[in-house]
């Protein structure tokens, strides 16, 4: 059974490196065949379906994610130094090339074409990361460390679009410092 789940694994692990290098329309069974070295059939055993692979890894991912912001609440108790490393995290990936863009964020660039059940996934994760930042920035602003201007809400899907637009920056440049170029200075503009 471990060779099954370490299949599926791989096949996961393929999928996900292929939508970050080019989104959902960009790669067929016959790219993760190819890459995992399995017949196409046995892809279609674990995924019956491109959606159903899809949705499975951003079920993954928003896991993945969900452990993640856990650990960090664990970790970091003042909501600046969690905003920072939320950001530092981002960055980290992004310059070792290990995550270089969030699978959801790519994915939201195409969400029109998705199938719904891939769409909802990545709805939900934006939804969740939205709540977790709002509740971040209130924190932070009721302590007096963060200085907001408008609604924690309003800020939090500023800091994410921002976050998300400096992932596309450091594509775009082909520099993983312009990711801190554009957000670092969101960061120093609201910490108090």
């Amino acid at each position: 059974m471990s060779n099954l789940s370490t299949m599926a694994d791989d096949i996961l692990r393929c999928a996900r490196s292929l939508i970050v290098r080019g989104g959902y329309n960009s790669f067929s069974y016959a790219d993760i065949s190819d890459v995992v070295g399995i017949r196409k059939a046995s892809i279609h055993h674990h995924f019956p379906s491109k959606s159903e692979l899809v949705r499975a890894l951003v079920v993954q991912y928003r896991a993945e994610a969900e452990a993640g912001i856990t650990e960090l609440e664990r970790n970091i108790a003042d909501p600046v130094g969690q905003l920072r490393a939320y950001v530092g995290y981002w960055e980290g990936c992004i310059a070792d090339a290990s995550h270089p863009f969030c699978v959801c964020a790519l994915l939201a660039g195409e969400i029109q074409v998705l199938p719904e059940a891939v769409a909802l996934e990545v709805r939900g994760h934006f939804r969740r990361l939205s709540a977790w930042l709002t509740s971040v920035l209130e924190r932070g602003a009721a302590q007096g460390h963060l200085s907001l201007t408008g609604t924690a809400r309003e800020n939090a899907e500023l800091f994410m679009a921002t976050v998300h637009g400096a992932m596309l920056s450091a594509r775009a440049y082909g520099d993983a410092t312009a990711f801190g170029t554009v957000v670092h200075p969101l960061l120093e503009r609201i910490a108090a």
